[in-house]
């Protein structure tokens, strides 16, 4: 792990897209992210990095996709294919269990949910950079689910303005292991300021701020 000094009052988690569909048994794209979620432990370090960051008293902030809503796309002239499978799926949808987060992951009152992205970027036509910026962050850690599509561009974007990003290798998943390759060995080493296991984070933040 490269060496990091974290500064508590510029520090934010992004946890993003902990939706059922995701990362629960029955969801609607966990059968598919299950083998490398479970492989890397994904679901229990996100859960343990939220926890950490809570009991140190870091800023929390959630990232979430567009719900499916009936209607939605019906007079968009394009769809990226990504949004053609997710309308296609319903992933996410308004309404029901698959279109609420995990049970571990909901937001406490002092915590911030930004609003939903139709993408794959956090920061694309949402109020996170704003809610950010409101708090004063500067330094990100990102964790959370797809590996290569909103975890990717959300980091990507970030960086673009201005962000320092921490990823947590083991705190994201993927539909492959091409996937997560793609993301963590050719993609974020050039946009991550740091790529870190979760006990690497911790034992860091602790070290920072405990």
């Amino acid at each position: 792990m490269s060496s990091v000094t974290y500064e508590k009052e510029l520090v934010g988690l992004l946890v993003v897209d902990p939706y059922n569909d995701f990362i629960s048994e029955g969801g609607k794209v966990w059968g598919r992210v299950k083998e490398v979620a479970e492989a890397v432990n994904c679901v229990p370090n996100m859960h343990r990095i939220l926890q950490t960051s809570r009991a140190l008293g870091l800023r929390i902030f959630f990232v979430p996709h567009h719900r499916w809503r009936d209607g939605d796309y019906v007079t968009w002239k394009y769809l990226a294919p990504v949004q053609e499978r997710s309308n296609s799926r319903k992933t996410f949808q308004y309404g029901t269990w698959g279109g609420e987060f995990h049970p571990d992951f909901q937001p406490l009152p002092n915590e911030i949910v930004a609003q939903e992205h139709w993408c794959s970027s956090g920061f694309a036509n949402t109020d996170l950079d704003l809610l950010l910026k409101r708090h004063g962050l500067q330094q990100l850690i990102i964790i959370g689910l797809l590996a290569n599509t909103c975890i990717d561009s959300t980091m990507r974007f970030a960086v673009e303005l201005g962000y320092r990003v921490t990823l947590v290798k083991d705190a994201i998943a993927s539909l492959s292991w091409d996937e997560m390759k793609a993301t963590l060995e050719i993609n974020a080493p050039l946009y991550a300021n740091t790529i870190v296991s979760t006990e690497e984070l911790i034992s860091q933040l602790r070290i920072s701020f405990g």
